[in-house]
């Protein structure tokens, strides 16, 4: 059974950081694509950041410089390092992951920015 497991969500102050993790299970972890999403009440779900097998990056414009993504293989596990939130930020932020037609996805972890 595949599951992607998030956590690290939270409530933080603009400026502030957090940092997100998705530990995965029932994949073999160094083939899958990860990706970051997230969705806004209202919004649809946007791409944040991918990071592939191989290790290469991508990042949503917005977050560029602010946030980034990485990957520990030996520990099946995906994070997003969040840096210099904004009031644009709050979402609901979810993993995925990705191999040819396999496409799996975390229950989400709540990310709120508030003074």
């Amino acid at each position: 059974q595949v599951q992607l497991v998030e956590s690290g969500g939270g409530l933080v102050q603009p400026g502030g950081s957090l940092r997100l993790s998705c530990a995965a299970s029932g994949i073999i972890f160094s083939l899958y694509a990860m990706g970051w999403y997230r969705q806004a009440p209202g919004k649809q779900r946007e791409l944040v950041a991918a990071i592939t097998s191989g290790g290469t990056t991508n990042y949503l414009d917005s977050v560029k410089g602010r946030f980034t993504i990485s990957r520990d293989n030996a520990k099946n596990t995906v994070y997003l390092q969040m840096n210099r939130l904004k009031p644009e930020d709050p979402a609901v932020y979810y993993c995925s992951s990705r191999h040819v037609k396999n496409d799996y996805w975390g229950q989400g972890t709540q990310v709120t920015v508030a003074s």
